[in-house]
């Protein structure tokens, strides 16, 4: 008994932790900034990435992925919206195309697309004898001497090109009733248009018309074909004064009353006329290329005329 109450209990060793300054902080701190800095350059890697993708991909590319994103699965799968053809893909593979199982074979001939050569020659074409129509107008109304005239000159853009056409009237005719000469106005009117003509490289045809009062001396004797082939000469001799160069003379014809304005009345002045057409590229090509042969004009209530060859005279 009292060798245990002269021993007191046994205390626990005390144990000492030595913690460095700062050791707490970076310890809970350390690799944050890093994941963050990683994620950073990531994200620029893939932005840049997508630049230099979206760089080297082609216009209709970029459309096909724009449909792919735009356009709704149930419109791919019933073949385009209200009824449209959907677009071509831009995946490039060997499968079957599902939204167009069964492609159709289109045998009807194609329209010439607007930006083509030839429909661009012909727009172009087109608005430089617009500017002629405007000019001759312009010119017919500032002449005194033309002036009071031009309710007998009729100028008109048509599928062959610009026609111009001098028609009679009952109190000034163009030439005396079964003559060839023409009257000193109609000779002006045909120098001034000569002189406005040759400002353009068209080639001009010239046809002449009469109405269908007949000659006495009959179907054998000097007609209505002979006085309108001599009527047209006598144009282009007043043309050629005015200034019009002779070798953009393409073709001078008479065709007699085949070609009225008015087929209901024989003896109508306006039937009476000389038809000046400056021909389009489209026209003249086709000239040489039927050999030359005659086209009819296109005159209002005579398209379906048919003309005889013997009565052209082809320059």
């Amino acid at each position: 008994m009292a060798d245990s109450r002269s021993n007191p209990p046994k205390q626990a060793p005390l144990v000492v932790v030595r913690r460095r300054k700062g050791e707490d902080h970076d310890a809970h701190h350390g690799g944050a900034w890093k994941i963050a800095y990683a994620d950073f350059v990531t994200a620029m890697m893939a932005f840049f990435l997508l630049m230099w993708l979206l760089g080297s991909v082609s216009k209709y590319d970029k459309q096909g992925i724009e449909d792919y994103f735009n356009t709704p699965l149930s419109t791919l799968l019933s073949g385009g919206k209200d009824g449209q053809a959907p677009r071509p893909s831009v995946v490039q593979g060997g499968g079957r195309d599902m939204t167009n199982p069964a492609p159709a074979i289109d045998t009807q001939a194609q329209p010439v697309p607007a930006s083509s050569p030839a429909a661009l020659a012909g727009i172009v074409d087109t608005q430089k004898l617009e500017r002629l129509k405007a000019k001759l107008s312009a010119a017919i109304a500032h002449s005194p001497s033309l002036r009071a005239y031009q309710d007998q000159i009729r100028i008109a853009i048509t599928n062959e090109g610009l026609r111009i056409e001098i028609v009679d009237s009952l109190k000034r005719p163009m030439f005396a009733s079964g003559s060839a000469q023409p009257e000193s106005y109609a000779t002006a009117i045909l120098s001034q248009i000569g002189t406005t003509l040759d400002d353009v490289e068209n080639r001009v045809s010239i046809a002449g018309h009469t109405d269908s009062t007949p000659y006495s001396g009959g179907s054998t004797g000097y007609s209505n074909w002979e006085l309108s082939s001599d009527r047209a000469n006598a144009a282009r001799r007043a043309l050629v004064a005015g200034g019009l160069r002779e070798e953009k003379l393409l073709q001078v014809r008479g065709l007699a009353d085949v070609l009225p304005l008015d087929k209901n009345v024989a003896d109508e002045p306006t039937n009476r006329r000389i038809s000046i057409l400056v021909m389009n590229n489209a026209a003249e090509q086709a000239f040489f290329h039927d050999g030359g042969r005659a086209t009819v004009d296109e005159t209002a209530g005579a398209r379906a005329a048919v003309l005889p060859a013997a009565v052209t005279r082809g320059h």
